[in-house]
């Protein structure tokens, strides 16, 4: 018979090993309870009871506990044995991932100069305002790891978490801040813009101070659009008073950010503004519709798939963007690319190489990401893969979801999510470098595209159960494949050019590294 004092310490160390799963996989005492109720409604404890049962006040009951084992994929024996050994795993807190340059002598690099250098550095290059400053809030965006939390509370105060909400919610709430609408009929246009391939365009919404927007009738038949839309203009007077110095809201050929009233290639301070204020009213938008704490849970139920927001009138688009902001696992990034590679959208969070960039198309880019194959394919359904991804010595895991869409303007991309899951491997006390081998080994016994050795794809399996995303699991059942951001620098032994080039060496290092052995000679 257990002893008052027995049962106090089972309790003490149920808890212990518990807390220290739920802190080291970033999960709240609500996220654990809800994911132990979607489980198991009637086993699945509050928040104030799963506290105390960390807390040792309480000992979890033996369907709770398998619960909680099935979750973080431990046995339930587990828990019993009163180790503490794996306290020591809980991570530090969670940092930036895309490192920078040192740059150095710093007075070069002072406000002043660089105040100087950089219209003119724009200029000579043909960069824009608009490319300049999507670099800079993406860098901004990578360091705070897609995580604004004055935006959030700005968006919380004016919806108040409700969560979802529809067109007629949207509506009142536009009326509430003073917003008034008016209607307009506009069909889609051509237009290059910003590629060298004319697209379908159109505007589909546009603000006029101080307080009125005007919204294309064509987002009538799209809820979700329209959602969006309108929330982003409820930003706009929420956080810049509705002055107007904003772009109009347009799909197709002319990305948003950019004011449409210059085709001047030269950098203009405006450009960098009203691309600023883009993202601040989409990131708004985004939180009004889909606020944190609710959306996480949403998300969870339905194990992060790409299009779930279809569920409860959300773009793809919207959903995809806000995983990394309210996911509790940190290493996400995300592409939105249009025929024939250009991105419009990208976010490196766990700081992925990419094949190409937002300003301008590479010519040699790796063929076999998963985006590009979904570019080249009339598939609407999603599809998962898991990747190793190779920059020189350097080796990456990855598992990413893509499905191709439609814009407004009836333009076919692909929206692609992924995760980096060496950390994921790492918090299990996995060697990721070993199970990047191993795959690697596979892919390459096949030419560079094969099957998950069964221990890996054990391991897979696992991770995406405990992050609770679901098309990590579907991506562990298909081949996986070596990918790297340039073709000419293929690090498959079966070059995808069919024979890697020479790589040579400067004339110049030859002759200094001849000249320095001679004369240690």
């Amino acid at each position: 018979m257990s002893t008052p004092q027995g049962l106090r310490r089972r309790a003490h160390f149920l808890g212990t090993k518990i807390k220290s799963l739920r802190k080291r996989n970033n999960l709240t005492l609500e996220d654990l309870s809800v994911r132990c109720v979607q489980i198991d409604a009637e086993a699945g404890p509050s928040v104030s009871y799963l506290s105390m049962i960390e807390n040792g006040k309480r000992v979890p009951s033996e369907r709770l506990l398998q619960i909680v084992a099935d979750i973080f994929q431990k046995d339930v024996n587990w828990f019993y044995d009163e180790s503490l050994e794996d306290q020591a795993l809980d991570p530090a807190p969670a940092q930036s991932a895309v490192s920078g340059l040192p740059l150095e002598p710093g007075f070069l690099f002072s406000e002043n100069l660089l105040q100087i250098a950089i219209p003119e550095l724009l200029a000579q290059t043909g960069t824009t305002g608009r490319q300049f400053a999507h670099l800079l809030i993406r860098a901004h965006q990578e360091s705070s790891q897609n995580r604004f939390p004055d935006l959030e509370r700005a968006a919380e105060s004016v919806g108040k978490k409700r969560f979802p909400l529809g067109v007629e919610d949207v509506l009142d709430l536009a009326a509430a801040v003073g917003l008034s609408i008016q209607w307009f009929d506009k069909s889609s246009f051509k237009d290059r813009g910003d590629t060298d391939m004319p697209l379908n365009t159109i505007v589909r919404s546009f603000f006029d101070a101080p307080n009125r927007i005007y919204l294309n009738n064509a987002l009538k038949r799209n809820p979700a659009r329209l959602k969006y839309d309108v929330a982003n203009h409820i930003a706009h007077m929420i956080l810049h008073d509705g002055d107007g110095a904003r772009a109009p809201q347009i799909s197709g050929g002319r990305v948003s950010g950019r004011r449409h009233d210059s085709d001047s290639p030269n950098v203009d301070a405006k450009d960098i503004l009203y691309a600023w204020r883009d993202f601040e009213c989409s990131y708004f938008a985004a939180a009004l519709l889909a606020p944190k704490t609710p959306f996480r849970q949403f998300l969870a139920k339905h194990a992060y798939a790409l299009e779930a927001g279809d569920k409860v009138e959300l773009t793809t688009t919207l959903a995809m963007r806000r995983m990394p902001s309210v996911s509790p696992y940190p290493h996400w990034h995300y592409f939105d690319a249009y025929p024939p590679g250009n991105l419009r959208a990208v976010y490196r969070g766990n700081g992925i190489p990419l094949p190409w960039g937002n300003m301008s198309m590479i010519s040699d880019p790796c063929q076999h990401w998963a985006v590009f194959r979904m570019l080249n394919t009339r598939s609407t359904k999603p599809s998962s893969q898991i990747s190793v991804l190779r920059t020189g010595d350097d080796k990456r895991l990855y598992c990413c979801q893509s499905v191709r869409s439609k814009d407004a303007a009836g333009n076919p991309h692909v929206l692609c999510a992924g995760v980096d899951l060496a950390p994921a491997l790492r918090a299990q006390n996995i060697d990721p470098l070993d199970t990047i081998d191993a795959i690697e080994l596979s892919c390459n016994a096949s030419g560079g595209s094969g099957s998950i050795p069964a221990e890996a794809r054990k391991q897979l399996e696992s991770i995406g159960k405990i992050l609770n995303i679901g098309w990590i699991a579907e991506g562990a059942k298909k081949d996986a494949t070596i990918i790297c951001p340039r073709s000419s620098s293929c690090p498959r032994e079966k070059h995808c050019l069919g024979k890697a080039m020479p790589k040579l060496r400067p004339q110049i290092d030859q002759i200094r590294e001849s000249l320095l052995s001679q004369s240690a000679g």
